[in-house]
């Protein structure tokens, strides 16, 4: 089985507003809202490839009982811990430019802590846990770390979608697979990247400090997956991005649902690339038919 955990969930609540004014009255022309938080984005992704998940993390409030309610109406199986105070809302202003305003979210407790813990050992061996996301600042910034190093022994493999020095420290605990985009890779080693031999140096180093593949996604240049001494790299679609919220937990979602059924490392990256494309191109999350549509668009090379 395939577990999410998203820390921090939240409504996103997706707003148009042309020609928008600060200091003014501004209607909405269009809004929609769906359950947010990257573990959430590749539970749904997963649910749209007819892949399985169980979707873990902290729901508090009205806010937390829509993302819980919208997740089952799609089918998806959840396994949430309830909190006292009310799951977060951020909101996504499109209007000439895209502007996102992110709440803080409730606070959590040790006892919230633990209660998930007692979830997480519901996991066996040969399951996958995906981490994504930040860790909230109630909790021990060693979260990610203490958990990969505690079920990865068990024989699970774990996936790890974090940043800055979050993902630094989990690299130390040998993670399944880990997906910086070229600007986190650029921070992890506090280096300007510019080529792509730069990035091939530098995503190797990943695998060095312990990553057992490494996928680094480069926007409109494709994606590099690393594993072993080998260097795959993916070409991306052509289509007009309109959505930008999702697209790297859509990427994550398409490889680990097809290696999860299909144990092939290229297929799982072409499927990868064609889901997350899937996501930019539309308004909201991937949709089987345009992951469809796009696969023959991804090629991949051993370089």
């Amino acid at each position: 089985m395939i577990y999410t955990v998203t820390l921090n969930p939240s409504i996103d609540l997706i707003v148009e507003v042309p020609d928008f004014q600060l200091n003014h009255l501004n209607r909405i022309e269009r809004e929609s809202k769906f359950p947010g938080g990257k573990g959430i984005n590749v539970s749904r992704v997963l649910n749209t490839m007819g892949v399985p998940s169980v979707a873990l993390g902290y729901i508090g409030g009205f806010t937390g009982a829509y993302i819980h309610k919208a997740l089952e109406s799609e089918g998806i199986q959840t396994d949430f811990v309830n909190v006292q105070e009310d799951s977060r809302i951020n909101i996504k202003l499109k209007t000439e430019n895209e502007t996102e305003i992110n709440g803080q979210g409730p606070a959590l407790t040790e006892q919230n802590m633990q209660e998930l813990y007692k979830k997480l050992e519901n996991l066996q061996a040969g399951d996958i846990l995906i981490l994504a996301g930040s860790i909230p600042p109630s909790l021990p910034k060693s979260f990610y770390c203490d958990i990969t190093a505690k079920y990865r022994i068990r024989g699970v493999k774990v996936v790890v979608d974090a940043g800055g020095k979050v993902l630094a420290d989990v690299l130390q605990q040998k993670p399944f697979l880990v997906k910086p985009n070229h600007h986190e890779l650029s921070d992890l080693f506090g280096v300007a990247i510019h080529t792509m031999d730069d990035i091939i140096s530098y995503g190797k180093k990943v695998l060095a400090m312990g990553a057992e593949h490494v996928i680094v996604s480069m926007a409109g240049d494709g994606a590099l997956l690393f594993v072993n001494d080998e260097v795959y790299k993916a070409t991306v679609p052509q289509g007009d991005v309109v959505n930008s919220v999702g697209a790297g937990d859509s990427l994550v979602a398409g490889f680990i649902g097809t290696y999860a059924q299909k144990q092939d490392l290229r297929k799982a990256l072409q499927v990868a690339v064609a889901t997350g494309s899937a996501t930019a191109f539309s308004k909201d999350l991937a949709s089987k038919n345009m992951i469809d549509f796009l696969m023959d668009q991804v090629a991949i090379k051993k370089i």
